[in-house]
């Protein structure tokens, strides 16, 4: 309550401890072997999370100029930085290679001509490694999987080696990796292990080739506990890994594990409304919040702020203000709930306010981060006035 009385409602609040202790189990469970743990900054990309991460020594993996600005104010290091996404455009190829990222995940020929023809225009070498689309089901929502051959995402995997034979016979690019990502949420180890042995085969035949991979990025995905999910043991998964690929340098991009259950969105009850069929407790956060409910029908545990609250018990659906049917953040929850009752919604740091939009010209909500009995506002509510201080009167 001392949060919502500082700082209102909607609210997302962000556990910095959980924050660092979920990188550390990704960055320990490697040992001494060689790696680069690369936050995906789309799941939060918040200044003050990302330059909790920079000071753990953290990477980063980007997939836009604004990303890439975000990841430099923080205090995270450009040479940390993995490039991936499918539309990287000349002023964004340009920046990068100024600056100096890692590396860039390559996704079709037409943008590894487009980032050779940058690198020559500015007499530097660009670092690439390939995303390689192994065509591995990640069981997953379809949204989010990534890794089939119906995705818009990588290279066919039987089509990589002629384009990795015209990377390394470029004059300005340089064969660093390769890339593969298969999908978000993903709870069950065997999908990773089976894209991982694919990758294998092809870095064996690139050998051949006389074509040398110095590392292998095997992107993100892991799951997270939304509601009682058997998770992925980051441990025996990284063990497993390491089991495969003997010496190579291996690049994991968390995203979900590493912010997903340190944040939660938290929303006050305005209105409980009821009929012969439906509870609804219409509360002041929206899809435009958190989108995740509305987009993936996605889960978040709700849990009272004030755990002895009483009130109405019911079969709540928790909706909100936004002119549309879809705008819900939960349905169908046992709750006992009075109008003026702060609600938590769990597991939300993860593609909650990174999601968020000004959809019903409705201000984005405040950020904050507690650090022990500590807290501190990361980022300010948006006025009003704020929604429209760019635009401008027609005066033709």
């Amino acid at each position: 309550m001392e949060l919502m009385d500082a700082y209102g409602s909607p609210l997302y609040v962000y556990s910095r401890t959980d924050i660092e202790n979920n990188w550390r189990e990704f960055d320990q469970a490697f040992g001494a072997h060689p790696h680069l743990v690369c936050y995906a900054v789309k799941a939060n990309s918040n200044i003050a999370v990302l330059n909790v991460l920079a000071k753990l020594g953290s990477g980063f993996d980007i997939v836009s100029i604004g990303e890439l600005e975000r990841v430099l104010k923080a205090g995270g290091e450009a040479s940390k930085c993995v490039f991936s996404g499918v539309a990287k455009t000349v002023i964004e190829i340009e920046r990068a290679l100024e600056v100096g990222v890692r590396c860039f995940n390559v996704e079709s020929e037409s943008e590894l001509d487009r980032i050779n023809t940058v690198a020559k225009s500015i007499g530097k070498k660009a670092p690439i490694s390939i995303r390689v689309n192994p065509n591995v089901d990640a069981k997953t929502h379809p949204y989010i999987s990534t890794g089939l051959k119906e995705n818009k995402f990588g290279v066919d995997i039987g089509e990589a080696i002629d384009l990795y034979k015209k990377a390394n016979n470029a004059d300005y690019l340089e064969v660093q990796g390769l890339d593969c990502h298969i999908g978000s949420q993903i709870t069950d180890v065997s999908p990773f292990l089976d894209a991982l042995d694919k990758v294998l085969a092809l870095v064996w035949q690139l050998n051949d080739e006389g074509i040398s991979i110095h590392h292998l990025d095997l992107g993100g995905g892991v799951g997270i506990d939304y509601d009682g999910e058997q998770t992925i043991n980051i441990k025996a998964y990284i063990d497993a890994i390491i089991n495969k690929v003997g010496q190579t340098e291996i690049i994991l991009e968390p995203g979900r594990a590493i912010v997903g259950n340190a944040g939660i969105f938290v929303t006050k009850v305005e209105f409980l409304k009821q009929n012969s069929e439906h509870s609804f407790a219409i509360v002041d956060g929206a899809m435009n919040d958190l989108l995740r409910p509305s987009f993936y029908n996605a889960y978040h545990q709700v849990l009272p702020v004030n755990e002895n609250a009483t009130g109405t018990k019911a079969q709540w659906d928790l909706v909100g203000p936004i002119c549309e049917t879809g705008d819900f953040l939960a349905k169908n929850r046992d709750l006992s709930l009075s109008e003026g009752d702060y609600l938590a919604l769990m597991s939300a740091g993860a593609y909650g306010f990174s999601m968020s939009s000004n959809y019903n010209s409705r201000p984005r909500v405040a950020e904050v981060m507690v650090s022990g009995e500590n807290h501190q506002l990361v980022r300010k509510r948006e006025s009003v006035q704020d929604l429209f201080a760019k635009e401008r009167l027609y005066e033709g």
